[in-house]
């Protein structure tokens, strides 16, 4: 059997997105662990808006098929998710629509099926993203991903980070690297069963 591997993406496009700082320092922990952890960046697999009748016109676009294969070879999902209007960005949304459907223009959730997933969010915000948590904990949960009780919220992002993208506290470094160390850990767990 293969070592798991985490993939570890943000819910952000935006250049200096504090979420895609955050997921870094998680996949710190993975990698401590010494789990293969692929961070990738949404930007760079730029997907129309779900469309039923654009898949069955022009079939799962390229960067869907791409996404798709790297959910599927992935067994840990490691997520920072912005808070848009106490939910998920759109761009989350749309990717994981995406992610869901096959090349046959069917509903295919086995790119799911059997992954844990640990979650964090930042946000300017006095809550940390914690309500878009919420409704990511839900949707993953009803398409088969077990994710992890425990979470991390950083609220007043704006502040939390310096310029160096690390957060000014230490402790809530060693907090986001533990996030994805116990994620890895459970995963090395399960594999030796």
């Amino acid at each position: 059997m293969s070592a798991p591997r985490v993939l570890a993406f943000a819910g952000s496009a935006r250049d200096g997105s504090y979420n895609k700082r955050l997921v870094r320092l998680a996949a710190r922990g993975v990698e401590a662990a010494e789990v293969s952890c692929t961070l990738i960046d949404l930007r760079d697999h730029p997907l129309p808006l779900y469309d039923a009748d654009l898949e069955a016109a022009e079939g799962l676009p390229p960067a869907a098929a791409t996404l798709r294969a790297l959910f599927s070879e992935h067994q840990g999902l490691l997520i920072s998710s912005p808070e848009y209007n106490s939910s998920i960005s759109p761009l989350l949304k749309n990717t994981l629509d995406w992610v869901s459907r096959s090349p046959q223009a069917s509903a295919d959730l086995s790119p799911y099926r059997g992954k844990l997933a640990a979650l964090m969010a930042a946000s300017p915000g006095a809550l940390g993203g914690l309500r878009g948590l919420v409704t990511l904990r839900s949707l993953l949960g009803n398409i088969g991903v077990l994710v992890l009780p425990e979470q991390l919220a950083i609220r007043q992002a704006a502040d939390a980070f310096g310029d160096d993208g690390e957060l000014r506290d230490e402790r809530q470094t060693q907090r986001a690297e533990a996030l994805g160390r116990g994620l890895a850990e459970l995963l090395l767990r399960l594999q030796a069963g």
